[in-house]
């Protein structure tokens, strides 16, 4: 019998003792070792890293560079968000607040692949009895997928080594364990030695692996972090529950751009793609108000238009409020700061509230010059014109910077019928585009004198 083993091991980093402490070492974090078991023989057998079994070291000349064909799911905005379809060999894992529509989106998926290629469906939280009454509701073709309710991973890799699958689903991470792993499932030592058995199994086998990981209260994946180290995709799906609107967003991918935005509408057939997702984000009001202006974000690949508005209001308290919902509240300071220093504007004694429409969250830089001029528009109470649009990053010291894919975001509003753009000089295309008045800016001042006109 194999004499057994125990380690410590971190949630955060996943660095290894011999024996417990208090603090990490190597990232600095408290009271995230936890104590794993394992039998010292599985050790050199389990162990052989994530890319599957390992090789001889040859020259990099040598290394077949034959890009492998990606399997096409059908929804162009999940194809999107991955980077042109499922990589096989790779491994994905989606996370998202619960009733997201995680479990409902990767059934859709599979049900539609099953039909080309041999799936596996391997749930470990509903019965086969609650998938197949959601495939169901959803109308999706029952016949060619395989269903399996288990949560022993030694059990998974059996059956998964008799059907052979392209693509398996495990649903989810956080309540797979394995014999030899002395912890609960949903621990940190459960959740990374299966997360390493599968992934070494999908890699050897060249299958592509979804995995479901859950989030914890702060919005984060729960588990340890070495998880999203070990996986080639993570993608969050987000949304508010009385939202009928979610939001697919990459925030790490080895095979694709990151950062790239999929928006999906939640309807009683299950998510749909929305195929023009700037008319979410467009819908203003008949009647012209003041604090709203268009902006055109870049997500991913690909230009955003989406409203942004703001209120400034007399404040009763000692101390205004800066609320800011969708954008950063530090950069909402820092641009208020900007603005009474070099635009001759004084809000300290005013709330501000800002806010882009439809939940987006707005991480760009570029969309610093229109929450000004949405403030500026709100605090005079003058509506800006329906019609124009704006984008550019604003420096400390007042000037307007250029953004990448200028051209790109002025075509686009273009076609949703803007015509009047106020940019940053540096943007300003070298050939008119038409049916758009584009203004270029250097300064802050110049940017309010454009609006004047």
């Amino acid at each position: 019998m194999a004499k057994n083993k125990s380690v410590y091991v971190c949630g955060d980093c996943g660095s290894e003792y011999a024996k417990w402490q208090g603090q990490c070492n190597d990232c600095k974090e408290w009271n995230t070792l936890s104590r794993l078991s394992i039998e010292s023989a599985s050790i050199s057998t389990r162990r052989k890293g994530f890319s599957g079994q390992l090789e001889k070291t040859r020259s990099l000349a040598e290394v077949s560079t034959t890009d492998l064909p990606r399997l096409n799911t059908g929804m162009e905005e999940f194809d999107r968000v991955l980077g042109g379809g499922l990589v096989p060999g790779s491994t994905i894992l989606i996370s998202g607040n619960p009733g997201a529509g995680k479990s409902t989106l990767l059934t859709q998926i599979m049900c539609q692949l099953a039909v080309q290629y041999p799936a596996l469906y391997v749930t470990g939280e509903e019965s086969l009895a609650q998938l197949a009454m959601r495939a169901k509701r959803l109308q999706l073709p029952l016949v060619d997928l395989k269903v399996m309710a288990q949560t022993n991973v030694e059990a998974i890799v059996t059956v998964w080594e008799e059907l052979k699958p392209q693509l398996l689903v495990i649903d989810s991470i956080q309540v797979m364990h394995l014999d030899d792993v002395d912890s609960a499932p949903g621990g940190v030592s459960q959740v990374r030695e299966s997360a390493s058995v599968l992934i070494q199994h999908a890699k050897k086998t060249n299958t592509v692996l979804l995995v479901v990981g859950h989030v914890t209260k702060e919005g984060n994946l729960a588990g340890p972090r070495v998880l999203e180290h070990m996986i080639d995709c993570f993608i969050m799906l987000e949304g508010d529950q009385d939202s009928r609107y979610r939001t697919l967003r990459s925030s790490k991918n080895r095979f694709g751009a990151i950062n790239e935005l999929g928006i999906f509408a939640m309807t009683e057939k299950g998510l749909m793609e929305v195929s023009n997702p700037s008319a979410i984000f467009l819908s203003r009001a008949e009647a012209p108000a003041p604090g709203s202006i268009v902006m055109v974000v870049w997500e991913g690949t690909r230009p955003l238009l989406v409203e942004a508005q703001a209120l400034v209001d007399s404040s009763v308290l000692g101390n205004p409020r800066r609320v800011a919902v969708g954008f950063e509240q530090n950069r909402l300071a820092m641009l208020l700061a900007v603005l009474h220093r070099h635009g001759g504007l004084e809000v300290g004694d005013q709330d501000v509230f800002v806010n882009a429409v439809g939940g987006i969250r707005v991480a760009e830089t570029s969309s610093d010059l229109a929450l000004l001029l949405a403030i500026i528009s709100s605090f005079q109470n003058k509506p800006l014109p329906r019609d124009m649009i704006c984008f550019g990053e604003v420096g400390l010291s007042g000037e307007i910077r250029p953004v990448p894919n200028g051209q790109e975001r002025i075509r686009e509003a273009a076609k949703h019928g803007f015509t009047r753009a106020i940019i940053p000089a540096a943007n300003l295309p070298k050939q008119a585009i038409s049916g758009m008045s584009v203004i270029g800016v250097g300064r802050l001042i110049d940017a309010l004198d454009a609006i004047e006109e």
